[in-house]
């Protein structure tokens, strides 16, 4: 969800374009699947789930958890199959756009946005400087991801992860989820009562999976310990480093709305397929208040993608490498 917060960004400067504007990423598809309880009732009863996890201890152990951490979280862990049907049903991708975007942003949480950016602005400052990427867009990405810390999930990640181990589709990405997350609890960077996130594995502030936090949450308060879960300073700089290891570039925009000439054909077009900024203003591309597309930082040669996500009706976008980041 992070895509929608790069332009959740620009809503704390205008919020009369947070609806227009907060498409980018989503997904048209009027498509719903349905989860029914006969689903859960179709699962492995608890000795096999145990059976499971006794058989993943090898692997754990391979991967770097250690024997006795392995048995202390497992031995009297019991599976929550409630999580496969969630896996089964995820409304980003299954709940129209429009429907999917109201409920995920409003002019109430823009509001709450300016407030934490004026609340936390000293950190904020040294965060930009340190990382490259602005105040605006980490925050985004923390009211987006976690309504700014107010909902980060309830579900033991140990459990829902376990259970994704063992059962449904993608076992070996969990797997290696679940593993991750004993790693984080044998370091000692969070206790196990703090591992709480969504029905995937994603907690914190700003939703990292146990992986991603291993690889890019940072010590930034300098207490010794990486905590994405109590520490704001932490959360606010690990997602910033996130955005800039994933390739963002300082300085550069996200994307923009633009307008399309009468008659365009967007066939083919998409974020992926980038081409020269030059090539879009040679079929006619403007902004939207009419200003030409090549100005400030960005050259003619700058790629840039179209999207279109609510389709040929909807609002378009040109999007650059930080709105991939």
């Amino acid at each position: 969800m992070r895509h929608f917060a790069l332009i959740f960004s620009t809503a704390f400067l205008s919020v009369s374009q947070v609806n227009a504007e907060l498409i980018i990423n989503g997904q048209s598809s009027s498509t719903s699947v349905t989860a029914t309880s006969a689903i859960s009732n179709a699962y492995s009863p608890q000795n096999n789930f145990q059976a499971c996890l006794g058989n993943l201890r090898s692997q754990a152990i391979s991967a770097g958890v250690n024997g006795s951490t392995y048995d202390r979280y497992t031995q009297s862990l019991t599976p929550d199959y409630s999580v496969i049907d969630k896996l089964n049903y995820q409304p980003e991708f299954s709940t129209p756009i429009w429907d999917y975007l109201s409920g995920l942003v409003d002019e109430e949480r823009v509001q709450a946005g300016r407030t934490k950016l004026a609340q936390h602005a000293e950190v904020l400052k040294r965060v930009e400087a340190a990382y490259g990427v602005p105040a605006e867009t980490v925050v985004a990405v923390w009211g987006v991801e976690s309504n700014f810390g107010d909902i980060s999930g309830s579900y033991p990640l140990l459990q829902a992860l376990g259970t994704l181990s063992c059962e449904g589709r993608r076992q070996s990405y969990f797997r290696g989820e679940f593993f991750a997350a004993m790693r984080i609890l044998q370091r000692g960077d969070l206790r196990e009562e703090q591992l709480k996130g969504s029905w995937a594995g994603a907690f914190g502030h700003t939703q990292f999976m146990p992986s991603t936090y291993e690889e890019l949450a940072v010590d930034f308060d300098g207490d010794g310990r990486r905590d994405l879960v109590s520490s704001t300073i932490d959360a606010l700089a690990s997602t910033a480093n996130f955005l800039k290891k994933r390739g963002w570039q300082t300085g550069m925009p996200w994307g923009f709305e633009v307008k399309l000439p009468s008659g365009f054909s967007a066939q083919g077009e998409g974020r992926r397929n980038k081409k020269a900024l030059n090539s879009w203003v040679n079929r006619g591309l403007t902004r939207t208040d009419g200003t030409a597309l090549v100005q400030g930082n960005l050259s003619g040669s700058t790629p840039a993608g179209l999207m279109m996500p609510a389709g040929e009706n909807g609002p378009a976008f040109l999007v650059f490498k930080n709105f991939d980041a």
